[in-house]
């Protein structure tokens, strides 16, 4: 059988590229792939193409492997493109996006799905995947295209808009709170089965069972028991009291869901983060510990008197890789354009749902209809991804404003003035990391343009 050319792009994001290897490689039928490895940081790309080399040798495998700056030679042949960048990085980006918030007094944890950091993020992505899904339709328009880069759904339904090439966006989340929820009910995953279904960050166990000698047992009672005896992760209290209030538990941890809705951060209700043990800037408090440790990192990643510690992970790259290529069927959770999946959500909106992959590839399983309230919940979050992609393909200003206006926690905390002058001062904040966009005369003749919503701080 030929060997796949896989490309990662954005390589120095050196930790999760091995992880990513180590799953590739670990298979015999992928060992001797060609793995292209692409970044824009020289450094981190000496150090990604050191430990590829050390994973290979750990696995006895026999990749070729190339690192190269230049993203089209990556491209040129490629059978899968594996995208794991940030645009802007964390600096000066990501402190943008956290900062300049505050000053609004809009607290945030992660910021890099929803909220005016997922829409400023989305904002930033979403050209350079869509620049680099042209040079795929030139170099290698039949590869697919797995992505693992926040913010996934805005991310994924604007190149489901954009481009003919074949995306999946993939995302640990689901498999992810499946082990964490096993833990807490004391039943071992490997015997659990789930149908989840919705939107990245926001998908719902449609179903948590296992099947026993006496036939399928839910395991949901077993999840509300933790709740009803205050057996809650301290870590957990968000996600299980909207579990309490919807009854279904969803996917994405509680430091992201916070922000998600407008219920759990409040600048005049500093109880409620004591309360639900909502850590704000969680995200800049990661960075910070991951860049203080990086140095100490990179030498135990290369230092080779240390044997390096490869193993499995649950990241559904390389199964879905394996999977295509030798036509093991496989089921993964996958984000893809909402093709008559979800009826109660929006025709060609980003949907994760669970996949079947096979030689004849990625085919995505039809839900139906979502609890009517689960769906109006995750339609909060797909109005303000609407919007995001809209103002990304047309180059509309108004449309960042609209999704600003219509996110569910940036609504809860501030008036309509406030929430266009935070638009502005971040999209004058990160300058050339931004296209420019223009102004409809439709809102100009109204008055709403950028230069008169300045809101008294």
């Amino acid at each position: 059988m030929p060997m796949p050319k896989i490309a990662f792009i954005g390589a120095g994001s050196t930790v999760f590229a091995k992880n990513l290897l180590g799953d590739i490689l670990s298979f015999p039928e992928l060992s001797r792939a060609t793995i292209s490895l692409h970044d824009i940081d020289a450094e981190r790309l000496r150090t990604s193409e050191r430990v590829a080399r050390r994973v290979a040798a750990a696995l006895a495998a026999e990749p070729a492997i190339e690192a190269t700056a230049d993203r089209r030679r990556a491209l040129d042949g490629a059978d899968y493109v594996i995208t794991m960048f940030q645009i802007g990085g964390y600096r000066p980006s990501t402190v943008i996006d956290f900062d300049i918030p505050k000053r609004y007094g809009l607290r945030q944890t992660i910021a890099d799905t929803l909220g005016i950091g997922g829409i400023m993020r989305g904002l930033r992505t979403v050209p350079v995947l869509l620049d680099m899904a042209r040079e795929m339709e030139e170099l290698c328009p039949g590869a697919t295209l797995l992505n693992y880069v926040n913010p996934m759904a805005i991310n994924c339904w604007a190149l489901s808009r954009a481009t003919p090439i074949r995306t999946i966006g993939l995302c640990h989340s689901v498999q992810g709170t499946a082990e964490q929820l096993a833990r807490d009910i004391g039943v071992p995953v490997e015997e659990i089965n789930y149908l989840c279904a919705g939107i990245n960050h926001m998908a719902f166990y449609l179903r948590f069972e296992r099947r026993t000698a006496a036939g399928t047992e839910d395991l949901y009672p077993r999840i509300r028991r933790v709740l009803a005896e205050g057996r809650v992760p301290d870590w957990n209290r968000v996600r299980y009291d909207l579990f309490g209030r919807f009854g279904y538990f969803v996917t994405e941890s509680s430091e992201h869901l916070s922000e998600y809705v407008p219920w759990y951060i409040k600048r005049d209700r500093p109880d409620l983060i004591d309360r639900y043990n909502i850590p704000l800037d969680e995200y800049i408090t990661r960075c910070e510990n991951q860049i203080a440790a990086w140095d100490a990192i990179r030498q135990l990643l290369e230092d080779e008197s240390i044997t390096l510690p490869v193993e499995r992970t649950h990241e559904y790259g390389a199964y879905i890789i394996h999977s295509l290529e030798t036509g093991q069927p496989r089921v993964v959770y996958g984000n893809v354009a909402n093709d008559h999946l979800i009826d109660n959500l929006p025709p060609g909106a980003c949907v994760e749902v669970p996949c079947l992959v096979d030689r004849n590839g990625i085919q995505p399983t039809r839900i139906g209809a979502l609890p009517p309230h689960l769906a109006a919940l995750m339609q909060t979050n797909v109005n303000v991804q609407a919007l995001t992609v809209e103002a990304a393909l047309t180059g509309q200003r108004e449309h960042i404003y609209h999704a600003a206006l219509l996110d569910p926690h940036t609504a809860a905390e501030l008036a309509p003035d406030e929430i266009y002058a935070l638009v502005d001062d971040l999209l004058a904040a990160h300058g050339d990391w931004l296209p420019a966009y223009h102004t409809d005369e439709r809102y100009a003749a109204r008055g709403l343009t950028p230069t008169n919503g300045q809101a008294r701080r």
